[in-house]
């Protein structure tokens, strides 16, 4: 099977934006060209090579495309995929909305990190995966969690604090989790998901190689942002990744802002890119906010690591359409660059595609978006209707002894003695 990561051998500058040249240039990239190490002579050509074997997509996309043959191979989906891409884009945008709807109420607690503006990456990567595949998310995690197939109902009802939500509502926003789905969790901390991630991976790896269960070829996707590529986490987790070729996919969702700080001040190279092939693997950059092009590059990175290729570094440049969570008054970004990602909007820009392609017509796109306001409003219905944990849930899953802290002489948990909150010195 041909490789798309292995079109081009050369690397080039991304001083371009990948749909019009005219507008302003990428804005995590830099002018600069970075230099070599000094050393007394140049790096080989095979040096090169090996280091920068992979570039920007759109231009492996338009290779693909050029070599296709008939008008209808040009397209890069089929009218169901493409429903199904547009149907799940919805859902993630219309539950965030929900959910900014519903916090302002004082229906959920504690900060909640909308989506809105970075469907794409979600539905062009996990809707590629089987149930059995995992991802690992970050805080911003409610979307994922959709895409991989929760319930809304079951996420609304966590970010209510529910017990019918995936966690019992003892998660809340930014930690979704459902063994169900092998959705391993959202993370509040940065960098926190990658080794878990890597761990999820190197599973897989160790249950097909050693215990030789020849069905074991799931694959772990990895969710983070460009505030965690500078973490040692991050490069530790590529390093091992890469040296036991685990089936893993490293997500960059570069939005360009971590919390208030820009990506360009924050980082001495901000092409996250080109950290993969340092450690020997492939590194992807991808505009973000088309969801085509982000379903051309995961569908051959999934298709890599299940085949036992390794790890793929793939950086989505993207952008966030509110604050960095409901609390924040979103003051600190240039009014001018959030009016050109507005015009970006990747729900639009893949309707447009569709309708020019006569793939589908208005009366279908306008039946999705009825169905899913239904099932939003279901979900909020169904998360408010739902009962609160009871008290004795406060200490479950917080200490591996039965018998230990959390639980007293009798057997019960000590949260239920009348005076458990008095003090604690008998305890």
């Amino acid at each position: 099977m041909s490789s798309a990561f292995s079109a081009i051998n050369t690397i080039q500058p991304l001083h371009r934006t990948i749909d019009n040249p005219s507008v302003s240039p990428f804005l995590g990239s830099t002018h600069k060209l970075r230099s070599f190490p000094a050393c007394n002579r140049a790096p080989s050509a095979s040096w090169i090579r090996r280091r920068f074997s992979i570039v920007a997509v759109s231009d492996v996309v338009k290779q693909q495309k050029t070599k296709s043959g008939s008008s209808l191979s040009n397209l890069l989906i089929t009218k169901e995929e493409g429903l199904e891409l547009y149907e799940d884009m919805v859902l993630g945008r219309s539950f965030e909305d929900m959910c900014a709807q519903m916090y302002y109420r004082g229906k959920m607690f504690g900060f909640v990190h909308l989506y809105n503006g970075q469907e794409a990456v979600s539905t062009g990567f996990i809707k590629l995966l089987t149930k059995e595949d995992c991802i690992v998310s970050t805080y911003r995690d409610h979307v994922h969690a959709l895409s991989k197939g929760v319930p809304a109902r079951q996420v609304m009802s966590e970010l209510f604090g529910k017990t019918t939500g995936c966690c019992r509502g003892q998660g809340g926003s930014m930690h979704m989790f459902s063994e169900e789905y092998n959705v391993l969790g959202g993370f509040a901390f940065i960098g926190e998901g990658i080794p878990v991630s890597t761990g999820a991976a190197f599973t897989s790896k160790y249950r097909r190689e050693v215990l030789k269960e020849a069905n074991s070829d799931q694959v772990t996707l990895a969710f983070f942002g460009d505030g965690t590529c500078n973490n040692g986490q991050f490069f530790e987790c590529l390093n091992m990744a890469a040296l036991w070729k685990l089936p893993i996919v490293f997500v960059v969702e570069n939005n360009l802002w971590a919390i208030g700080m820009s990506h360009l001040r924050a980082t001495s190279d901000p092409e996250i890119w080109k950290k993969g092939p340092a450690f020997g693997m492939p590194g992807v950059h991808i505009d973000g906010m088309d969801v085509l092009k982000v379903r051309e590059v995961a569908k051959e990175a999934v298709e890599r690591a299940r085949r036992g290729e390794g790890p793929t570094l793939i950086e989505c440049e993207t952008y966030r359409f509110r604050g960095h969570s409901l609390a924040d008054p979103d003051e600190l970004r240039d009014p001018a660059e959030k009016a050109h990602y507005a015009t970006r909007d990747p729900i639009a820009a893949l309707k447009k595609y569709m309708i020019e392609n006569k793939l589908v017509n208005e009366a279908e796109l306008k039946a999705i978006d009825k169905k899913i306001d239904e099932v939003v409003e279901d979900a909020v219905e169904f998360a408010d209707a739902s009962p609160h944990p009871v008290r004795s849930q406060l200490l479950e899953n917080v200490f591996a002894d039965p018998k230990g802290f959390g639980i007293g002489p009798d057997g019960r948990y000590r949260c239920e003695d009348p005076k458990f909150t008095e003090g604690t010195a008998h305890v």
